[in-house]
């Protein structure tokens, strides 16, 4: 008898939670059909000849990709997207990992106030910031330059390394390094060929992080660039806001080839990260 009545109030809970449920998936799917109708178009408008009150264009060319290659000088723009963000990877490692494990393996007064200041520059919006940060470049002259768009880059990006190396320096054991200077080596070839080992898959998740964020970043790019030093985001807004008359099919181009380099991104970021060693910080703690 109890087994049953259990039964029935588990029955009953399940169907009161359905209709919960059914409007959860209901909204879930009709979000990310909203999203594939408007990529699809995207994509469909940059292979279609002519597009007017029809549900599809009346043929299909690839001549719009040649001709955003072309107008919109995307090699020039790729070469230096590619530049600033291979920067921001190698100097967001240079300075974020010592500082990373500094954070892991010292106590010091005030170490809550630090993690909160590298914090911020993370769930802010970047706008918030960037444009007294783009103010200060322009006075020292940094910003539309090169130089200018990388420095911008940094602030989030080095916050975002120390975050994400912190957990992985957390896991070692400290007693490793203990038992290499025992041994008689000095900090420089512990750091080398102690934990750069150990830490190497830490430091391939947090560039390839940084890179898909470099890459997707508008507003600091947007604030600090150049006529030379646009990035592919920059590029593409640009092309959509400027003057004059172009085809809305050259621009659909570019967007399309600027979403399949973030796929790309992500699914190479996907590959090497596991989400969840960003979110979990795990370490053992020391038996009594």
């Amino acid at each position: 008898m109890v087994t049953t009545a259990t039964t029935d109030v588990r029955t009953q809970r399940r169907v009161v939670a359905r209709p919960a449920a059914w409007l959860v998936w209901g909204a879930v799917i009709f979000f990310f059909l909203n999203l594939l109708g408007v990529v699809g178009s995207v994509l469909v408008s940059s292979f279609g000849q002519r597009w007017f009150d029809t549900w599809l264009p009346d043929g299909y060319t690839t001549r719009w990709y040649g001709e955003a290659w072309t107008e919109f000088a995307l090699f020039q723009v790729i070469k230096v997207t590619l530049e600033v963000s291979l920067l921001v990877v190698g100097l967001s490692l240079v300075i974020g990992v010592p500082a990373a494990y500094v954070l892991a393996r010292r106590n010091f007064p005030g170490k809550r106030a630090i993690y909160l200041v590298f914090l911020l520059p993370i769930l802010m919006p970047p706008i918030t910031y960037g444009i007294p940060l783009a103010t200060v470049l322009y006075k020292f002259g940094f910003a539309g330059h090169l130089s200018g768009v990388v420095l911008a880059n940094l602030v989030p990006s080095v916050p975002f390394v120390i975050l994400t190396m912190t957990p992985f320096i957390e896991q070692i054991d400290p007693r490793i390094e203990s038992a290499a200077r025992m041994c008689g080596a000095g900090m420089r070839s512990v750091f080398l060929r102690v934990l750069a080992p150990l830490l190497l898959p830490g430091m391939l998740a947090s560039a390839i992080l940084v890179l898909v964020r470099t890459v997707g970043m508008f507003e600091l790019t947007f604030l600090t660039a150049g006529p030379d030093s646009q990035t592919l985001v920059v590029a593409l807004y640009y092309s959509m806001s400027a003057a004059g008359i172009r085809a809305q099919q050259s621009v659909d181009a570019m967007a399309v080839m600027y979403t399949a380099m973030m796929l790309v991104l992500l699914v190479i970021a996907l590959r090497y990260v596991n989400p969840t060693q960003l979110v979990a910080r795990v370490k053992e703690e020391p038996e009594p």
